[in-house]
C-alpha cells in the first residue's frame, strides 16, 4: 500500500476477503493510486468520515450489512463514486446495482487490468463533469446546471444531489435539446461504453434521473421516449455564463 499522498486518487476497497483488498492494493498502488481497505461496513463508514475517498470498491456480501442497501445509502449520503464489485454477476443484479446509484458494475472473479480501465474511466468522467464548459451554466424550465461547479438547482433554487452519471446524462441531453437521441449515441457521449454492451443501463439511468427532476414520472415532460428511437429532451435550454 502506499504511503498517503494527497496528490494521488483515493480508492478504497472494501471487502470482507483480505486477500482481495490486498491484490486490489498492491496492483492499484503500482499505478498511481492511495488505496485503503475495509473489510465491514463499520470498517468503510469510520474511513469516509475521517478521511477524502474519490472512489469505492464495493463488494456486496459484506458481514455486517445488506450490500445492495449499503450502495444505495452510499449514493443518497456521499458523493463520491462507486463501483460494485460482486459475485452476483447476472443481468438483473447489474441492473439493480446501477439502480441503486453505482456509477458501474463488476463481476467476479474480475480482470484487475479491466478493473483499473473501468476505475480510471468513472474517475475521469467525474473529473471532466466538473471542467466540462467553465462558466457556462445551462437553464431550462426553470431549473440551472452549472457544468463547471456540477450542481443542478431545481426552479425554488435548492439544490438537487446528482451522482456523476446522473450528472453526465443530463448534461448530454441538456446539450442536445428537441433532439432524440438514440441509447448508442448517449452511451457514446458519456463513455459508458466500458460498462458494458447493454441499453438497460441507459434506461436505468433516465428512470433515477426522472424521478428528481419530473413532476410527474409516469407522464415525463423534460426527458420523453421516443418508441424506437431513444430519448428527447423536450424543453429550451438557454446557456449563461456567471
Amino acid at each position: 500500500m502506499l504511503t498517503p499522498n494527497a496528490a494521488l486518487p483515493h480508492l478504497l476497497a472494501v471487502d470482507d476477503d483480505s486477500d482481495v483488498t490486498e491484490l486490489i492494493a498492491s496492483y492499484f498502488g503500482a499505478h498511481g493510486f492511495r488505496v485503503s481497505a475495509a473489510h465491514s461496513a463499520e470498517q468503510m463508514r469510520a474511513l469516509l468520515a475521517r478521511d477524502k475517498v474519490d472512489l469505492v470498491l464495493l463488494d456486496l456480501g459484506l458481514p455486517d450489512a445488506d450490500g445492495v442497501a449499503l450502495a444505495r445509502n452510499l449514493r443518497e449520503h456521499w458523493q463520491g463514486a462507486v463501483i460494485i464489485v460482486s459475485g452476483r454477476g447476472e443481468t438483473v443484479d447489474r441492473i439493480v446495482g446501477l439502480e441503486v446509484g453505482a456509477d458501474d458494475y463488476v463481476s467476479k472473479p474480475f480482470d484487475l487490468r479491466e478493473l483499473l480501465a473501468r476505475a480510471k474511466s468513472v474517475l475521469r468522467r467525474a473529473g471532466e463533469a466538473t471542467v466540462t464548459n467553465p462558466r457556462s451554466v445551462l437553464v431550462f424550465d426553470g431549473w440551472c446546471l452549472d457544468a463547471q461547479a456540477r450542481i443542478l438547482t431545481n426552479p425554488s433554487g435548492a439544490e438537487v444531489a446528482l451522482t456523476t452519471g446522473e450528472f453526465e446524462l443530463l448534461n448530454v441531453l441538456a446539450h442536445n435539446p428537441q433532439r432524440v437521441l438514440t441509447r448508442d449515441q448517449i452511451m457514446d457521449r458519456i463513455h459508458y461504453r466500458a460498462s458494458g454492451p447493454y441499453d438497460r443501463a441507459i434506461d436505468v439511468q433516465i428512470g433515477r434521473l426522472r424521478r428528481k427532476i419530473e413532476g410527474n414520472v409516469k407522464e415525463p415532460r423534460l426527458i420523453k421516449s421516443v418508441r424506437g428511437a431513444g430519448y428527447l429532451f423536450a424543453c429550451d435550454v438557454k446557456r449563461e455564463s456567471r
